[in-house]
Parts: structure tokens; C-alpha cells; sequence
């Protein structure tokens, strides 16, 4: 019997970027128009870039892998500085701050764990 790996599809990580994505386009009815098109749409886009490389990263192994994790790594990072940055434009408010930041750090712990675990000794 052999077991067939886990598609990216089915892990928890997808799972939460897929639901930060819906979360941050539910604001975006509530977003001032003058920030909708531009530092919104980057923090959207972000998101997305977000997935696309871990759907990447999924069909990776080694040391590959291990630069797809550290490149998501660092787009979550991108999008933190946008988040705060969208807070202190008053862009959202800040519950929707608090709400999408626990979010990204939950997704943060999630990538910083699978980056300790492909560097761990097999």
C-alpha cells in the first residue's frame, strides 16, 4: 500500500491563505476609493502571489522547497508592512486590523514550522 502525498491543496496553510484572501475582498466594499485601486489592490494582490507560490512550492523538493518557503516567508512579511501601513492611512480600521493580523500570524507560525521541519536531519 503506498500513500500519496498530500496535494497543497488539502493543507491547513492553503486553507488560511485562501480564507485571508476572502477576508481582505470583503473590505473591499469598505475601503475609501482613493485606496481601493492602489495600496488595497496591492494588499490583495499580495495575497494572491501569496498562494501562487505555495502552489509552487508544492511541487518542489529540498532545497527548492526551502526557497519557496523562505520566498512566501517574505511576501507574508510584504503584506504585514502593507497591513500596518493600511491601518495607519486609516485605510481600515482597527478591528479589521486586529482581525487580518491574527490571521497573517497564524499563517506565519504555520510557515515558520514547515521551514523547521524541511531543515530538520531525516
Amino acid at each position: 500500500m503506498t500513500i500519496q502525498p498530500r496535494s497543497v491543496l488539502d493543507i491547513p496553510i492553503f486553507h488560511r491563505i485562501y480564507d485571508l484572501y476572502k477576508l481582505l475582498h470583503s473590505y473591499q466594499t469598505k475601503i475609501p476609493k482613493s485606496e481601493r485601486y492602489t495600496l488595497w489592490q496591492k494588499c490583495e494582490n499580495t495575497t494572491l502571489a501569496l498562494l501562487e507560490v505555495l502552489i509552487e512550492s508544492g511541487q518542489r523538493k529540498g532545497e527548492d522547497r526551502t526557497l519557496s518557503l523562505h520566498a512566501i516567508s517574505n511576501k507574508l512579511d510584504l503584506l504585514k508592512v502593507l497591513i500596518r501601513l493600511a491601518k495607519d492611512t486609516r485605510t481600515i480600521d482597527n478591528s479589521q486590523y486586529l482581525e487580518i493580523q491574527t490571521v497573517i500570524q497564524e499563517i506565519g507560525r504555520m510557515i515558520g514550522g514547515w521551514i523547521k521541519a524541511q531543515s530538520a536531519p531525516h
